[in-house]
Formats: structure tokens, sequence, C-alpha cells
């Protein structure tokens, strides 16, 4: 494998063969039907040519494309499982592969960013990359005080690929719009690009990464490798190891799945609430599963990496998503409705029948009824077909409604995890999480009268032991 592509023809040319290809495939499928093969095994062939295409452009670009593909490929869960089939294998790589930047051009990073003497500050640097990603790749090592470190380094160039390649994609988004019903691409790159300067920024990767580590230092759910080192196109962390969350995932056991996806909910929603920042990146491979749990080694914790991609959020999630989310599940049409005008989801010049709006959001936040929820494929591919299919009122409501800039990248983030959560298909107590970390979504009332009861329980609990 060369340099990362830098010239925007030679990337541009590629990234347009995508639909040329699938235009092509068409073209072979119909020949294959007219001599008499079957309607079914062609349309098998043609959506095992396509993955495998896609996968071929989107990794050895890297770049936007790849960072693209890692986007789409939490999302498999809402295809229709025959065509889900040929997709997921080769989305799903783009989680934790990539073809790897030439050594000369690792060791020219390096150089250039940490000094001539570079080496001196490793015990051991492995060459081969144990990670390869959209904008960089990381390399296993030994920092100079003996601690195992990860070091990532960002492919030259990274920045103008990213733009080039976004902006590439935009351009045929609609083509690429089926890969996923119910889900409209070009916001999703848009918002990918504006993304850009942060995510290549290592700089600010680092605070954030530090904050969380501080955070959840000793925690027994959450382990995020603290920052040893960085400077321009290089971070150092501590290294981590564990079973990556696309191996649970696809051979995990129902245990580590459920543990997986709770630990993951908890994460989702109570990173804001500790931290003041979203981890905005949920795909699995960013994610590992750690020996050493609360209930000793036999349990499970997540280790959490990347946090090239924040949003900062000060108070925690906006308490407007925990109110709105409590009053639908009341019933409260006319409150439900109020909320999302007063947050710009409904847009002035729309009047839409709060009774309907309710009707579109109940299926969508089945999870937050119960006491456990199941997530599966099954569900996922459901809710999207409702409000992908032009016939149904789900889409036509949905329509009408609009999402908020600023709730952009919570939305694709909250829709990202639930996608994860369904390719685990874990059984998940996420109404707990919420109760615990999501602001507005318990009354303060219900709150104090909740502490006063555990108030309550702990001196029972002590009196015996006083008086043993």
């Amino acid at each position: 494998m060369s340099d990362l592509p830098r010239k925007a023809v030679t990337r541009t040319a590629k990234l347009a063969a995508l639909p040329l290809g699938i235009a092509g495939r068409a073209t072979w499928g119909l020949g294959k039907r007219i001599v008499g093969e079957s309607a079914e095994i062609v349309s098998r062939e043609l959506q095992q040519r396509t993955a495998e295409q896609l996968f071929k452009i989107l990794g050895e670009l890297k770049g936007g494309a790849m960072k693209f593909g890692q986007a789409l490929s939490v999302f498999e869960s809402a295809l229709p499982e025959e065509v889900a089939g040929p997709y997921r294998a080769a989305l799903t790589k783009l989680q934790d592969a990539a073809p790897p930047m030439p050594t000369r051009t690792v060791h020219g990073v390096l150089e250039e960013r940490m000094g001539a003497d570079w080496r001196e500050l490793f015990l051991e640097f492995e060459d081969k990359p144990a990670a390869a990603a959209s904008i960089g790749q990381v390399h296993r090592a030994v920092w100079h005080d003996g601690r195992e470190v990860a070091v990532k380094v960002q492919y030259p160039g990274a920045g103008e690929a990213l733009l080039s390649d976004l902006g590439q994609l935009s351009r045929f988004a609609r083509l690429l719009g089926p890969l996923i019903p119910g889900m409209d691409i070009k916001p999703l790159i848009n918002e990918l690009r504006d993304r850009v300067s942060e995510e290549l920024d290592y700089a600010l990767e680092a605070q954030a990464q530090a904050a969380h580590a501080a955070e959840f230092s000793g925690d027994p759910d959450v382990v995020v490798p603290g920052v040893v080192h960085q400077c321009d196109q290089v971070l150092v962390t501590e290294w981590i190891d564990g079973i990556p969350m696309s191996e649970v995932i696809s051979d995990g056991t129902p245990e580590q799945r459920d543990r997986a996806g709770q630990l993951l909910a908890r994460f989702l929603f109570s990173g804001p609430a500790r931290t003041g920042l979203l981890h905005a990146d949920p795909h699995p491979g960013n994610f590992r599963l750690l020996p050493g749990g609360p209930d000793g080694d036999e349990d499970w914790r997540l280790g959490v990496m990347d946090f090239g991609t924040v949003d900062r959020l000060s108070g925690g999630l906006p308490e407007p998503i925990g109110v709105s989310l409590r009053v639908t599940l009341d019933g409260d049409a006319q409150a439900v409705y109020e909320l999302l005008c007063a947050e710009g989801f409904v847009k002035d010049s729309i009047e839409l029948d709060p009774d309907a709006v309710l009707d579109y959001l109940m299926p969508i936040i089945e999870p937050a009824r119960v006491d456990t929820f199941t997530f599966t494929r099954s569900w996922m591919r459901n809710q999207a077909a409702r409000v992908a299919d032009p016939r149904s009122p789900a889409y036509q409501l949905g329509k009408r409604l609009n999402l908020p800039p600023a709730y952009l990248l919570i939305h694709r983030v909250t829709l990202s995890t639930i996608g994860v959560l369904c390719q685990l298909g874990a059984t998940v107590r996420l109404r707990e999480e919420l109760e615990e970390w999501l602001p507005g979504f318990v009354l303060e009332d219900e709150m104090a009268e909740e502490v006063a009861e555990d108030v309550a329980e702990e001196l029972a609990e002590e009196v015996p032991a006083a008086e043993a």
C-alpha cells in the first residue's frame, strides 16, 4: 500500500466508481436474469459484489471515505436481513482495519514531530500497526518508563483527504441513501465534515481523553487509558487489552453481550453528566471488554478509546431531552408537542397533530418504557421500515419534523449507540440508566423520595451492625 492518496483527482475517481459500479452491476444482473438465472441468486451476488467494492474503496482511501464507512457500519442493523448479510462483514471490517501506512512514512512523522531521537523515548516500538482507522493508525510500544502505550500517528495529508472525500460523497449521497432505509445520508456526511478540524487536532483529543481518564479513574465499570504524551500528529496513551466489541458482536456469550450493552448505555448517559463531554464516535472499534468488573475476574469492564470527536455539554445532556422523554412515556401528547415546538423540532410555520406526534414517538422510545429491553436487529429494522415507507403516516410526519443543529450530534450518537446495542442483541436496563443520569427524566420530588428511601435503607443496615 502506498502513502495515503492525496491528489483530489485520484480520490474523486475512486469515489466516483461507487455509484458507477452500482449502475454497472445492475446492468450485469439484468443480463444474468435474461439468460435465465434465478433472481434470488443474482440479487445475492449483486449484494456481495457491492459490499466488496464498498469496503475496498472506502478502506483503501481511509480519510473521510473510511470515516463515512465507519459511521455507516453501526446502522447495518437497520437493513433487511437479506441485504444486511453481505454488507455486514464488509462494513464491520471498517471498524478495526484498514490498509497500513508504510513504515517509512510512520518513522518520518515521528522524527518530524518528536525529534530525530524519537526512538529514545521508547524501550520498544512495533512497526506493524495494531489498528488502523480513518485519519491515523495505532502502534503498540513501551514508553521509556516501562509503561505499555498506544502510539497514534496521523496520516500525512489526512485533513485534505477528509474534506475532499466528504465533499465528493455528499454529491452522490442520494445514491447511497438506500443503504440505510429511513436515514438521510447527506446530513450525516455534512455533520462529519463539520467535525474535521476537531478530529485532526490531537491536542483537543488529548484534553478530552485526559478529562475522561481522570473522571473514570478507579471506576468499577469504565476504563479510559490515560494520556502519556501529545504533539502534532502524534498521541501516546496507555495501552489497554481486552476483547474488541466487534468480536463480542460476532462471537460473544450472552453474558458478555448483555454486560457490554449495559456498560455502553451507561457510558452514553453518564459521560456527559460526569465530564461535560459526549463521546461522539460510538462505533465498535472504539470499545473493548476488559476482565475485572465489580464482581471479580469473571465480570467485565468497558474500555473506551478514541476521543477525537466529542460534543461539549457543560451541563450534561440537555434537560429538555429528559423532560420530553418523560412526558412522552406519560402519554401527554400536548406537553410533548409544546416541548418539541419550544426546542425547534417543529418549525413555527408547521402545525402538527399532537396525538400523531405522540404515535410517531412511542415505538421509538419503547426501550425506556420497561425495566429491561432486548435490542435486536429485527426491532431496528422494524423502526427503520416504519419511518422509511412513503406510504406510512410515520414517514409523512417525520418529513415535517426538524432537527435543530444543537441536537444533531446527540441524535447521531444516540442512534449509533442503539445500532451497536442491536448488533450485540443485548438485554439492557436502559430505564435505570436514564433515571440515574438523564437530566429532567425524573421529577425533582421523585428524586427526593428516592434519596430519602436510600438513606432509610442505609440507616436500617447500619443499626443492626452497630448493635452487633
